[in-house]
């Protein structure tokens, strides 16, 4: 890290390294900053505000002074463009009795596992068994790659919501149930769960750590980007294969509008309700696949993840139990489809999955755009607005 050099902004000074004795008269009178208007709040926040942006030095301080710098970053860390502080989440490193006030304050308080105190160690929520600080960037990959699995999972899950809800908007208006209640559940219980979990042994990307971290103040893990995905690009596509396939059964469009059928007008509802849940099974399916990466080409991810292989190929033969398993039929209201009916949704698959690789294309040139352009120093640190809709759409 380059040391940044404070500016003489008025009664600052410019120095490139901040001392105990520059900190003296800097220590608010309480156990906190406050922001009750005082003269004394007022003359602390323009210090610091100064110090937690540029300043990346501090020489011969006391426990207190580092505590106070925790709560400074954490308090006025984090600028945006709007101007609003959100602070910046806080990792402190430590081996003495006199570093644990700080190891406590912070959000993540690492201690030295080998020449660290016991007191430090109690105070700090890591210990570093090998004292080495390269240890701390592989926790810090393992710990982006648990969160992006995480909301790789939540956005698969969410995908399948929008063609499991509209069947049942569309019988309104005659058209017969294409996705009843229990092939629903089917779905959400019997395979998505077991894909979604898959996620969490996900291998990492390559650009894993050249993302910007995540602030949880700027981005959930369930937001305006994740739902777009899902449910206005993932969920609609699903949907519309899904109705493709549906209105491709053999008499189906005879039966719309009508509210009462004979036995055979009945199990055309049934081989096209049917064909419309398989067709959902590889919309799943595809998009397990496609929320394995944010940005990557899957030619070129190539990380096998054999746990989601596997419940994949288990999802596909829980759906053909359903699909011509006498008892199951019964209990989904499925019936068997022909081997032709049975192929045809896998084009769900391949289409989407086609789509997938060209947003993901448009997406990586987006952000080469973005890092090759003239950037502005005085807002490198400023996080966007929505990482998360960036990282699905390359917005």
């Amino acid at each position: 890290k380059e040391i940044s050099i404070i500016p003489a902004h008025g009664e600052l000074p410019p120095f490139t390294v901040i001392t105990d004795k520059d900190l003296a008269d800097k220590v608010p009178s309480g156990e906190s900053f406050v922001d009750d208007g005082s003269e004394e709040a007022l003359k602390l926040e323009a210090f610091w505000t100064q110090v937690v942006v540029h300043a990346r030095v501090f020489a011969r301080v006391t426990p207190i002074h580092k505590q106070l710098i925790v709560q400074a970053l954490q308090k006025w860390g984090g600028k945006q463009a709007d101007g609003k502080c959100y602070g910046d989440i806080v990792a402190m490193t430590g081996d003495g009795v006199n570093d644990a006030p700080a190891l406590k304050q912070a959000n993540v308080g690492v201690a030295m596992g080998i020449r660290g105190t016991e007191v430090a160690k109690d105070a700090a929520d890591i210990v570093l068994l090998d004292d080495e600080f390269s240890s701390i960037v592989h926790g810090i990959e393992q710990g982006r790659l648990s969160s992006e699995n995480l909301q790789k999972s939540i956005a698969h899950t969410l995908c399948s919501k929008v063609p499991q809800c509209m069947p049942n908007f569309m019988e309104l208006l005659g058209i017969p149930l294409a996705l009843n209640v229990s092939q629903v559940l089917a779905i959400d219980i019997g395979t998505d769960i077991w894909t979604a979990i898959a996620h969490a042994w996900q291998l990492k990307e390559s650009a894993l750590m050249e993302r910007k971290p995540r602030h949880p103040a700027l981005e959930k893990f369930v937001n305006g980007g994740v739902l777009v995905y899902a449910y206005a690009y993932m969920g609609l596509m699903q949907m519309a294969c899904c109705w493709y396939f549906y209105f491709q059964a053999p008499g189906i469009w005879k039966n719309l509008g009508k509210s009462e059928f004979n036995p055979e007008e009945a199990h055309t509802n049934k081989v096209a309700s049917t064909r419309y849940y398989y067709a959902l099974v590889e919309g799943q399916i595809s998009a397990a696949m496609a929320t394995t990466t944010y940005h990557e080409s899957l030619f070129k991810y190539l990380a096998p993840n054999g746990k989601l292989f596997f419940f994949i190929g288990l999802e596909v033969i829980f759906a053909m139990l359903i699909i011509f398993e006498p008892t199951s039929q019964g209990i989904f209201m499925t019936t068997g489809l022909t081997a032709k009916q049975l192929l045809m949704p896998w084009m769900t698959f391949i289409a989407i999955s086609c789509v997938e690789e060209v947003r993901k294309s448009f997406a990586r040139k987006s952000l080469h755009a973005r890092e090759v352009a003239p950037q502005n120093f005085l807002v490198r640190d400023v996080a966007p607005q929505n990482p998360l809709m960036q990282r699905f759409l390359g917005a």
